[in-house]
């Protein structure tokens, strides 16, 4: 990924969804390594529950920012694994 070097504040609220569409959640804070001097992750909050299961309630995830695709109106990362709820693999 190329040096993107903007605000911090720039990612608070942003959506995230991976690269095949599928919403994440929203960004709620950034995650810093003080050592290296760059951003290490993303809290995200208000997450998708079918991406990572009923157990997490209303808590977050931290995203490492290396899974970070692209950054602008949304944030974009790599499609990742993710843990089926019973609501959708009732559905299916």
């Amino acid at each position: 990924m190329k040096d993107m070097r903007m605000e911090l504040t720039t990612f608070n609220g942003l959506d995230v969804f991976t690269d095949q569409g599928i919403y994440v959640g929203r960004v709620n804070d950034i995650t810093i390594d003080v050592n290296e001097r760059k951003v290490s992750g993303l809290a995200v909050g208000n997450i998708n529950r079918d991406m990572f299961g009923e157990e997490l309630g209303g808590k977050g995830v931290v995203i490492p920012y290396r899974w970070v695709t692209s950054v602008g109106d949304i944030v974009l990362i790599k499609q990742i694994p993710f843990k089926k709820s019973k609501k959708s693999e009732e559905a299916e």
